[in-house]
């Protein structure tokens, strides 16, 4: 008997399916998949399912963690694609953590809050 696990995806919440369907296009996903209240969501190897949602507080407490390469190559697309202005959401600058990650924050057009990061390098 095999129990390992092949893959685990998060429902992310959309309150404005078709909305959030454009920010992730215009962020690089692709969506291979949709009807009209889910879609697989992709990059690369990493996936989530897109869910229509009408709960709005549920969104505003939900949140993601994508872990990159190379940080501020994300921050500087997000900014170059101009997704805070057309899509009317928030992107916080690159930061240092204590834990040991490089990061910013992004919110989605539901308000869900992403995380976008890459590891430090460990000193010693």
């Amino acid at each position: 008997m095999n129990l390992d696990p092949v893959e685990i995806k998060a429902f992310v919440p959309a309150t404005d399916f078709e909305l959030s369907r454009r920010f992730y296009l215009a962020l690089g996903f692709e969506v291979p998949w949709a009807d009209h209240r889910l879609a697989y969501v992709r990059h690369g190897h990493v996936s989530f399912l897109l869910q229509a949602s009408d709960e709005p507080v549920f969104a505003r407490q939900f949140q993601m963690h994508l872990l990159v390469a190379d940080v501020n190559a994300w921050h500087a697309h997000v900014v170059s694609a101009d997704i805070a202005r057309r899509f009317g959401v928030s992107v916080g600058p690159p930061e240092d953590r204590p834990w040991g990650m490089r990061d910013f924050v992004l919110f989605d057009p539901a308000g869900v809050l992403w995380r976008i990061a890459q590891n430090l390098p460990q000193a010693g």
